[in-house]
């Protein structure tokens, strides 16, 4: 018979104090690009599961000051995120629901709307190029595939004005007519 090992105990992690808890944040924006909401979304979650030793924390202030020191950039990161799912093919809803699911503010998102806006059609073209809808279809869709089309440029955040134009070419038609 194999022997084996008695089982140990896992204890649990002793309860965060203020300096555990600065140590916790800066290994976060460390190894991830974040925003001041997730970031403090992170904290509030492991005060919850360690629990906490000393005068009351605040996870928001401690955002804040890592923000002041430049490690957290919400404007940085809600560009990098919109330009990435811009070159996705997603639409200007999903990016901004993304956005505003990331803690990035008012301000920040109003900022990087125009940049959204100008990124549109591209964006769209993309979508529809890798789902092969509208001209980038091999074979002109039935009225309920073409239905299912534009559902699907809607979900990825497109308006149902473009989605429709785009999903209602024909095949190899020339895009350039959408501008």
């Amino acid at each position: 018979m194999p022997q084996t090992r008695p089982s140990r105990e896992r204890r649990p992690p002793p309860p965060l104090d203020a300096a555990a808890l600065e140590r916790l944040a800066l290994r976060y924006v460390e190894r991830f690009a974040t925003t001041r909401g997730r970031l403090t979304s992170y904290l509030v979650r492991k005060i919850r599961e360690r629990g906490w030793e000393g005068d009351p924390a605040d996870p928001a202030a401690l955002a804040e000051k890592l923000a002041e020191l430049g490690y957290i950039d919400d404007r940085a990161f809600g560009e990098a995120r919109a330009s990435a799912m811009a070159r996705r093919g997603l639409g200007k809803r999903r990016v901004s629901g993304v956005l505003r699911q990331a803690g990035i503010g008012e301000e920040d998102s109003e900022a990087l709307a125009p940049g959204i806006e100008e990124r549109r059609l591209d964006a769209a073209l993309t979508f529809a190029r890798k789902r092969r809808i509208g001209p980038f279809a091999a074979v002109a869709p039935d009225r309920p595939q073409r239905e299912k089309q534009i559902a699907a440029m809607i979900r990825g955040g497109h308006d149902f004005t473009l989605s429709r134009k785009i999903a209602s070419m024909a095949p190899g038609e020339d895009t350039d007519q959408l501008e």
